[in-house]
């Protein structure tokens, strides 16, 4: 073998041993259909001081309005929190996005979660479409993490929250509860 050929391949090796430990960033895009407007179920989903059709929810302290960069606590019903930030509002385009710099890994294990919400016509009339996208990073920043901190433990969480979610937001639009 070409001496220079077997050198590159030398440095390559840790570098790529590196990169296959490394943290990237999951990317998660739940839906579902409400037989509601798209104007009902955005009028129920769009204030970002209001989380009471999620059923995972236990409180939200944060001032009333959608104020870019208002940052509200949720309190869950298993007791943890999350904080998040509002950073984007779009009224006209049924869509908002929040921000989790930090997580408490207890809550989801994940780190620098963010989401989209929005709500868009479905595909029978009368029905509206709510698209929910999570990214995020696993919760174990490092190398080699331990089971419940790695990408398919974050994935796994994150569907299941967004997933109970949504059907709390089906629930209480199409059935009042």
């Amino acid at each position: 073998m070409n001496r220079f050929l077997l050198a590159v391949l030398l440095l390559l090796l840790p570098a790529s041993a590196l990169a296959q430990h490394a943290p990237t960033r999951a990317k998660l895009t739940e839906t579902i259909e409400v037989a509601a407007s798209p104007e009902t179920v955005w009028e129920r989903v769009k204030n970002f001081d209001d989380l009471s059709w999620n059923p995972l929810v236990a409180s939200v302290d944060t001032v009333p309005g959608n104020v870019l960069d208002t940052a509200r606590l949720v309190t869950l019903k298993t007791g943890g929190e999350m904080a998040e930030t509002l950073y984007r509002f779009d009224e006209e385009k049924h869509m908002f996005a929040t921000l989790v710099p930090h997580m408490d890994l207890k809550v989801l294990p994940v780190s620098t979660y963010s989401s989209y919400l929005t709500v868009k016509p479905g595909k029978a009339p009368g029905t509206a479409l709510v698209e929910w996208r999570a990214a995020f990073y696993r919760g174990w920043p490092n190398n080699d993490p331990p089971p419940e901190l790695n990408e398919a433990a974050g994935i796994k969480a994150v569907g299941a929250y967004v997933r109970e979610a949504l059907a709390g937001l089906k629930s209480t639009v199409e059935h009042g509860s």
